[in-house]
């Protein structure tokens, strides 16, 4: 299942929940979905910190003298 797919199924399955009820199964697939979707986050979000530099303005500033 792709992200888009995951978080549509996710969607589909709140809106289900705001208007009736989830049957049992529903409710463990939405938990299970969640928990996939904000694993898949959290990693996607770490790589991203994980290749940040940080740029020190005065270490800039001695390479440029």
């Amino acid at each position: 299942m792709t992200e888009k797919e995951r978080l549509d199924r996710i969607n589909q399955l709140a809106r289900k929940q705001k208007n009736e009820t989830l049957t049992e199964k529903e409710k463990e697939e939405q938990k299970q979905l969640r928990e996939e979707y904000l694993k898949s986050f959290r990693k996607q979000f770490r790589q991203q910190l994980d290749s940040i530099k940080i740029v020190d303005e005065k270490e800039t500033k001695k390479g440029l003298n």
